[in-house]
């Protein structure tokens, strides 16, 4: 079984977490984790760009000048793609950009990058995370207790109010749900913190 310090808010070293080999120290797949960040960046496109064709601008009713006799090329229409103002060919159309993955493929990239991020020492575990009082103040000590540098992701096992409100206004941090963790925000932020009783729901989870 792999292990990992556990801490407590002020920064401390109060015991030892047990994590799972089958979740926590796995071969990562790397091409896996692509395609799931791929795919979840794909799923949150909106599809909205639009151009107009020809047959859509307005205007260009009428031929511009007569077919032959005046020395110039030949036009049908003043919005033909070739004249300003005129109508985009093969342009973008809403469409929908959303694709389906497997559930062994989100769960294995799941696991690689759990696995990446507890060998690269950016994966911390808190005994517990508790604030009595939306407090912004006491989020960035507990950041700075733990000396956690850049981007950081906290983990909660049930939603918390006190934590979410006080966490939002801080650049670069964000808090989640274990069912609402994505690989996406693993692989984007430096550092992960779980709660106890966040990763030991995640064991229970994706063994």
């Amino acid at each position: 079984m792999a292990k990992t310090d556990l801490f407590n808010i002020e920064g401390e070293v109060v015991g030892e977490v047990e994590l799972n080999d089958a979740i926590f120290a796995i071969e990562p797949n790397e091409d896996v984790v692509h395609r799931i960040v791929k795919n979840q960046l794909a799923n949150r496109r909106q599809g909205t760009a639009k151009t107009k064709t020809r047959s859509e601008v307005s205007g260009g009713g009428r031929k511009p000048y007569r077919q032959k006799g005046t020395g110039r090329a030949r036009q049908g229409s003043i919005r033909a793609a070739n004249h300003v103002g005129g109508g985009v060919i093969f342009g973008p159309v809403p469409r929908d950009y959303r694709y389906t993955t497997n559930k062994k493929m989100r769960r294995l990239a799941m696991k690689s990058v759990l696995s990446n991020a507890l060998t690269d020492s950016r994966l911390k575990v808190l005994d517990e995370f508790e604030l009595n009082e939306i407090k912004t103040k006491q989020v960035v000590k507990t950041i700075d207790n733990l000396k956690l540098e850049g981007s950081t992701l906290f983990i909660l096992a049930d939603k918390n109010e006190n934590v979410e409100k006080s966490a939002r206004n801080i650049k670069d941090v964000k808090t989640a749900l274990v069912n609402t963790m994505n690989v996406f925000d693993l692989v984007k932020y430096n550092n992960i913190v779980f709660t106890n009783s966040a990763i030991n729901k995640v064991q229970e989870v994706y063994v």
